[in-house]
């Protein structure tokens, strides 16, 4: 792997054998069609003709307008695919690893060809885990960059409602000094403000772990995960859930509430069904905003990875289905 140039989203998604396993198990019938490539290896915040373009993102949004709907659409700060554009024309832009840290950490590095010459750079990641071999890290300690990010973060806006920004907590200066060893300038303060001075009704969520939430909620982000209560309901412990909604309502009402997403086990599959109600109940009838999963209104137990395009067909359980219809009119309320 370490030795491969970039190759296209949906071929690094077919071509592991890891993921490959996994895909099969969630869908027998699996074809090379089904891999799409992950919804995270982003080559370019545009929309594909195939539906439409941009013509048909403003219709679709006039028409959620209409219903009082607003639209939140999905940025990805941290890396891009490894075929995005940037990778040729400005692979500075990137972490860019050495031949010694491919060879020591080679989970961790690609060796790819750009208009500059061949460069070793450094896959997306956490600092509590490997590589994401889809993808490669954007370098914040480099100020055009940021500047590049925020005025993408301006397009978008001109698009959209909003943005649920994957990873936020990647970005902050201390995280990216631990996983990376340099230490950028704090971009959301920047990225939020400038943002918000063309389009002041627009919101920033955070997908944010590690007890981080309040950090990003004092740089801009109207919303953030809580990753937290969802923690403590599945351990099933009644002081932490208890404690952890005491918090001041300066913090609980920029949490984002969920019982299930594309990253954690299905709901129905992971709380047996009295603990799921309860966790729904106190989940969804907490302050803050709150969002429920594709399939998790009709019980589904298997988690699809992102780089499907299509999941298995699962009979709806009914008495979820009857459980989250009642919730759901409590909530019009």
């Amino acid at each position: 792997m370490s030795g491969r140039s970039a190759r296209p989203g949906g071929q690094f998604s077919r071509s592991n054998p890891q993921w490959r396993a996994e895909f099969q198990t969630v869908l027998p019938d699996l074809t090379e069609e089904d891999i799409g490539g992950s919804g995270f290896a982003i080559t370019a915040y545009a929309i594909s003709e195939a539906l439409g373009g941009d013509a048909a993102l403003e219709q679709f949004r006039e028409k959620l307008a209409r219903r009082d709907i607003k639209l939140l659409l999905d940025f990805v700060p941290n890396h891009t695919a490894p075929d995005h554009h940037w990778v040729n024309t400005h692979p500075d832009y990137y972490v860019e690893g050495s031949e010694e840290a491919l060879a020591g950490a080679p989970e961790n590095y690609l060796r790819v060809d750009t208009n500059r010459g061949p460069k070793i750079l450094a896959y997306g990641r956490d600092p509590n885990f490997p590589g994401w071999p889809d993808t490669l890290q954007l370098n914040y300690a480099n100020p055009e960059l940021q500047r590049a990010r925020i005025d993408e973060l301006i397009a978008i806006a001109g698009k959209c409602d909003g943005v649920r920004c994957d990873m936020a907590m990647l970005l902050l200066p201390e995280i990216f000094q631990r996983t990376w060893g340099i230490t950028p300038e704090p971009f959301w303060p920047k990225a939020t403000a400038a943002v918000h001075a063309q389009y002041p009704a627009f919101t920033f969520m955070a997908e944010v772990y590690w007890d981080l939430e309040w950090t990003l909620q004092q740089q801009g982000f109207d919303y953030c995960y809580d990753k937290r209560l969802y923690d403590r309901l599945r351990e099933g412990n009644v002081r932490p859930i208890s404690d952890h909604l005491l918090a001041g309502l300066d913090y609980q009402d920029k949490l984002t509430r969920f019982l299930e997403n594309h990253d954690e086990p299905r709901a129905a599959s992971e709380f047996p069904w009295p603990q799921h109600r309860a966790a729904a109940v106190i989940t969804y009838l907490a302050p803050g905003l709150r969002f429920f999963h594709q399939g998790q209104f009709e019980g589904a137990q298997v988690r699809v990875p992102t780089h499907l395009g299509r999941g298995p067909i699962e009979p709806a359980n009914p008495e979820i289905t009857c459980f989250y219809a009642k919730l759901l009119v409590l909530l019009r309320q």
